[in-house]
């Protein structure tokens, strides 16, 4: 194996079977105590199923076994399973298996997790086949002393079908195990190594020159939603600039809030907080163009006959894109295509591939969206499970639709991480952008569990490498609500959530460096990813310059001359 001269590279050095890895950080070679998570996930069919990951971890070599599950009216059906008699308590366990079915062309599987008298949790889902082997990929978050447990696969469409399982593996992961591969992730995929090189003007190396490194942005976009209470309120814009470098419009971007009279628009608020974007530097979302719930329509289109909905919705891509062309670096062009379908039924069912054509032709450079709820939230809605999303993506393709990004809206209740991660994985194989668009956790809970859940699902979607950006729905209102997560007060004084996403900002950054040059007239160290500057001091002279640190797994060398 061959690794780059820079000892900042992390890279993994071994990793064997019984598992033991050995990691190369920044700080030097790290043992972790367990394999390294696998990310590898499939999205098509294949022929044959693939070897199970990790060897089958602790289901290695099992097989199912039929066993009556409660339907929960007094009923039993009997389910593959796996038993599963010694779980650990306050374990992550990662799952997957191959799926074929018999008796059906096609149908939505579960698999589910039930412990001591609790009813069947989702862990994972997938749409199984009759023809070839399709990949489910889940995990859950073991917190329990009951036992046994066990694995069954559930079909969840009312078709009488058989069910068969393969190459299926279950590896656990402690918590410590869990965090080290985040840390491990981040390293590698957020960061780089990067050697400063200082010399006078005729190339002659400077030992000993003073050297001040600081970041002043950060590549990786990170946000909130903002609504228009903070037009003109100089604290709240403060205190938002202070923290994020990307944004999105609440409600003022909607098809309501801009023409809630047919032909009457009005943009006065989008334009003002498009005026503090623009001058803050700040990347923005543009949201959204249509939702498909008929509840959020503007009141007038509901009962407009199909001639008279289809014009308006062509000037309603004209205004809204003509207006904004070039201003936002997103489009959610379809919201909640998943769960609702209001123009599809007055239009008729290819509409919605038509909306992201004549969006893409309005505002070519724009990335457009689908954007929906409980993807990776959980995997108990059969509206939206990740292989029904992937399958709309596709039929965009077909349909040669440029719909380049993957919105997943993130409002928890109680995370899943293994569960998440493992959606995050097969989204993953698709190879275009992924957000997490508007992540909150529920109001139900109190404010220190609310925080708690909030910093474990930022540290899932930032550690994963195939997360491009994260949105937090957290505008503040006049009012001091919020839609579910508020992170600070009306005096900006920080909530438990507002004081997690500090915490994870600074750790998140680089921060200011000070150190001389060595004998060979260079200063590294290893960055996050973004621009800096850097400011080199020798003989009484001092020379700035700025930089940009992009990804790669190569050290970055810059020089400065003094």
């Amino acid at each position: 194996m061959v690794f780059s001269s820079s000892l900042f590279v992390a890279a993994i050095i071994i990793l064997c079977s019984p598992p033991l890895s050995l990691i190369f950080l920044s700080h030097g070679l790290v043992v972790a105590d367990g394999p390294l998570y696998d990310y590898s996930a499939y999205t098509q069919c294949k022929v044959e199923a693939e070897d199970p990951l990790y060897n089958g971890g602790i289901v290695k070599n099992e097989a199912t076994s039929m066993k009556f599950i409660d339907d929960g009216d007094g009923t039993f059906t009997a389910w593959p399973a796996f038993v599963l008699p010694n779980l650990t308590s306050s374990t992550f366990y990662s799952f997957s298996s191959w799926i074929k079915i018999y008796g059906s062309d096609s149908s939505l599987i579960t698999a589910r997790l039930v412990t001591g008298n609790s009813s069947g949790k989702c862990v994972g889902t997938v749409i199984g086949r009759h023809d070839c082997w399709s990949f489910l990929k889940g995990g859950f978050f073991f917190n329990s002393q009951s036992n046994p447990s066990l694995i069954y696969f559930q079909n969840s469409d009312d078709k009488d079908i058989t069910i068969t399982i393969s190459s299926a593996s279950l590896q656990p992961f402690t918590k410590e195990q869990w965090s080290f591969q985040q840390k491990y992730k981040i390293n590698t995929e957020r960061k780089r190594a990067v050697t400063i090189h200082v010399s006078d003007k005729q190339g002659a190396r400077l030992q000993g020159a003073a050297v001040r490194v600081e970041q002043v942005a950060k590549d990786f976009p990170f946000g909130s939603a903002i609504n228009n209470f903070i037009i003109g309120n100089v604290p709240y814009q403060q205190w938002f600039v202070e923290r994020f470098n990307a944004a999105v419009f609440e409600n003022e971007l909607k098809w309501a809030a801009t023409e809630p009279k047919a032909g009457v628009y009005n943009y006065t608020l989008a334009d003002k907080m498009l005026d503090f974007v623009r001058a803050n530097q700040i990347v923005a979302r543009g949201h959204n163009i249509f939702w498909e719930d008929p509840k959020y329509l503007p009141s007038w289109v509901l009962n407009l006959t199909s001639l008279e909905l289809e014009l308006a919705v062509k000037r309603r891509i004209k205004s809204l894109m003509t207006r904004y062309k070039d201003e936002f670096v997103h489009w959610d062009v379809s919201n909640e295509f998943l769960h609702f379908d209001f123009y599809e039924k007055k239009l008729g069912e290819n509409t919605t591939y038509e909306f992201f054509k004549a969006a893409h032709e309005a505002d070519p450079l724009a990335t457009l969206f689908m954007n929906d709820f409980n993807v990776v939230e959980s995997c108990r809605d059969v509206k939206s499970t990740v292989d029904t999303y992937i399958s709309k993506i596709q039929e965009l393709r077909r349909y040669g639709v440029w719909m380049d990004g993957i919105g997943l809206e993130s409002h928890f209740d109680e995370p899943n991480l293994p569960l998440m991660r493992a959606i995050l994985d097969k989204f993953a194989t698709l190879q275009i952008p992924i957000w997490l668009t508007e992540v909150d956790i529920t109001n139900k809970l109190d404010q220190e569990t609310q925080a708690s859940y909030l910093e474990d699902v930022l540290r899932e979607g930032f550690s994963h490498p195939s997360v491009d950006g994260i949105m937090l729905w957290s505008a503040l209102k006049q009012n001091g609500k919020c839609y579910q997560m508020c992170l600070t007060d009306t005096n900006f004084d920080n909530l438990p959530a507002g004081d997690v996403v500090d915490k994870l900002l600074k750790e998140w950054e680089t921060g200011v460096m000070k150190s001389q040059t060595d004998e060979h007239g260079a200063f590294s160290f290893y960055g996050f990813l973004g621009e800096y500057r850097v400011t080199a001091s020798f003989g009484g002279k001092t020379t700035n310059s700025t930089f940009s640190v992009s990804r790669s797994d190569e050290t970055r060398h810059f020089s400065i001359q003094i």
